[in-house]
């Protein structure tokens, strides 16, 4: 039934059949006739930005919370996670907390080690990525206070707790630096933007991101809205049904009953990737499929859309808890 067929584009979905620009998450390579498989799987985003020498240099050590054993690699300490399973092959996965590698029951230990060993490049490297992108989403946290910043739509937003606006419609007031009265514009690195809250100094953590969220969804709706009908009959589809979502591992969805689901934090990247999201997700309407007819289709309303989509995957959200 065409009511229950459904797409999603997930926050590092699998890649085009285009000429890549990114590299794969996954990759399954066999080590001999008499071997098991490896596969490799890295659950987040990788920064490929290269590292000063001096850290490269310097001794490292990754530690899994769950670790049961350890090993030197490329001149690293390894404490990873060992998992038995009912699986074919030997699973390097490196993720925010560290490495897990699983291997199938009956592998024995030594095989396990010295796959790990062939491989200790590829995972010292993907270890030290995870850490960096951990460091970038630790240094974007939210601290929900009185001049306190996020972006929106690509661009730095100062909150500022204003009473003055606690009886207005919405309760949330943005103003640029011209609008609240500025001369000569913002100070240079200074956010333009500032987010004036209906709240009282004395609002708490909780009701000044309850606040700033129920704003942002807002705007998240309008431009939504505003991007579909603009798409939709450039692609010669028809949407039917908009529903937001704060999905933590897919950015939007959409069925061939016309429904689409996009996830509200969008709002904070940039207007031409929130436009790449937005095509892929009505381009499904026409191809409920990735591939290269969907992909051309895609590429005629945003035909740079495999850099967007590399950006996507690389600009971390800010942390909100």
């Amino acid at each position: 039934m065409r009511g229950l067929l459904q797409f999603t584009l997930d926050l590092f979905g699998p890649e085009p059949p285009a000429p890549p620009v990114l590299k794969r998450n996954k990759a399954v390579a066999p080590m001999g006739p008499s071997q098991p498989a490896i596969e490799f799987v890295v659950t987040a985003a990788a920064n490929e930005a290269a590292r000063p020498l001096e850290q490269m240099l310097a001794p490292a050590a990754f530690r899994h919370p769950r670790a049961n054993r350890e090993a030197q690699l490329s001149g690293a300490v390894v404490a990873y996670e060992f998992r038995r399973g009912k699986r074919r092959t030997i699973g390097f996965a490196v993720g925010p907390d560290g490495l897990v590698v699983s291997a199938p029951k009956w592998v024995p230990l030594h095989e396990v080690d010295a796959a790990l060993r062939e491989k200790s490049t590829w995972v010292v490297k993907k270890l030290g990525e995870a850490r960096e992108r951990q460091g970038r989403l630790e240094s974007n946290r939210v601290e929900w206070k009185n001049g306190a910043t996020l972006p929106f739509l690509g661009e730095r937003v100062v909150i500022v707790l204003d009473p003055r606006h606690a009886f207005s419609e919405v309760g949330a007031v943005l103003q640029t630096d011209a609008d609240a009265g500025a001369h000569g514009g913002a100070l240079p690195g200074a956010p333009r933007l500032s987010l004036r809250l209906g709240l009282p100094l004395s609002a708490t953590p909780a009701q000044i991101r309850d606040a700033v969220q129920a704003w942002l969804m807002r705007q998240a709706r309008r431009i939504f809205l505003e991007r579909l009908n603009h798409f939709a009959p450039r692609l010669g589809v028809q949407w039917r049904r908009l529903a937001l979502s704060n999905a933590g591992t897919r950015w939007g969805s959409a069925s061939a009953d016309g429904s689409i689901r996009l996830n509200w934090r969008l709002i904070h990247f940039r207007q031409p990737i929130i436009d790449y999201v937005v095509a892929h997700e009505l381009s499904h309407l026409r191809v409920m499929n990735h591939s290269p007819r969907f992909w051309d289709t895609v590429r005629t309303v945003v035909p740079d859309y495999t850099e967007l989509r590399g950006q996507l995957k690389e600009e971390a959200l800010p942390r909100w808890d």
